[in-house]
């Protein structure tokens, strides 16, 4: 049951990218990569952690970081291949089985909610950074959770997988109780309305996203692993 939950998205991954909401994708992609990780990425070594059919390791790739790509979802891995070179495994993201600091920087949207633990998500991507390195994270807020539940009596989004979501100080929480440093927290959506008619309030109020980053649909993490001394 646990396995066939996880990979709830591997089953239509042909699909996959029809059925997701592409404005909201994309929004994720330009807040992770170009709000909070500006830096340099040529050469370096990143993660992306539940990689989906690729969109951020796409990214990734075009920045010139040397990308591996993870997802439990063979079938998604796939579609990752088609958008772009990266080195590719179906791993689950808290039981990776990579080494211990081989990255310089770990991006990871959406994913976290869709394991059965996802504090041990967060334990088992602080193993695999570099001292020194950089996560960016995403994840929906748990103060929106009720709507998930409506939007599935509904049939507007049917779904049988993992939704645990994280609340907006419970995520910072357990970064630093990883002796992470929480260098950025925003919020993005402020609202779970994600239609074409409210994109522009949408985008505007975005730009409130720290001060409202604890009320708003998802929200954004940056942190860093401390140098070692």
């Amino acid at each position: 049951m646990t396995q066939d939950k996880q990979r709830f998205y591997d089953r239509f991954a042909d699909e996959f990218d029809s059925k997701m909401n592409m404005y909201d994708t994309e929004k994720r992609v330009r807040v992770l990569f170009d709000q909070l990780l500006p830096e340099d990425l040529s050469g370096k070594r990143l993660l992306d952690a539940g990689s989906g059919t690729g969109w951020f390791s796409k990214r990734a790739t075009e920045r010139g970081a040397r990308v591996t790509s993870i997802d439990i979802g063979h079938q998604l891995l796939k579609k990752v291949g088609e958008k772009c070179q990266t080195d590719r495994a179906a791993n689950d993201i808290c039981r990776t089985g990579l080494a211990s600091e081989s990255f310089d920087f770990i991006v990871s949207s959406e994913v976290i909610e869709h394991v059965p633990e996802p504090r041990l998500s967060i334990t088992e991507l602080n193993r695999l950074l570099k001292p020194g390195g950089v996560i960016v994270l995403s994840t929906p807020n748990k103060v929106w959770h009720f709507a998930i539940t409506l939007a599935n009596k509904m049939g507007a989004r049917p779904y049988e997988g993992y939704e645990n979501w994280v609340g907006y100080g419970e995520l910072r929480r357990w970064f630093e109780e990883e002796g992470l440093t929480v260098e950025k927290q925003i919020g993005l959506h402020l609202f779970p309305f994600v239609h074409p008619i409210f994109y522009p309030i949408l985008d505007f109020m975005d730009r409130f996203g720290k001060p409202l980053g604890p009320v708003m649909l998802n929200q954004a993490i940056r942190a860093r692993k401390p140098d070692r001394a």
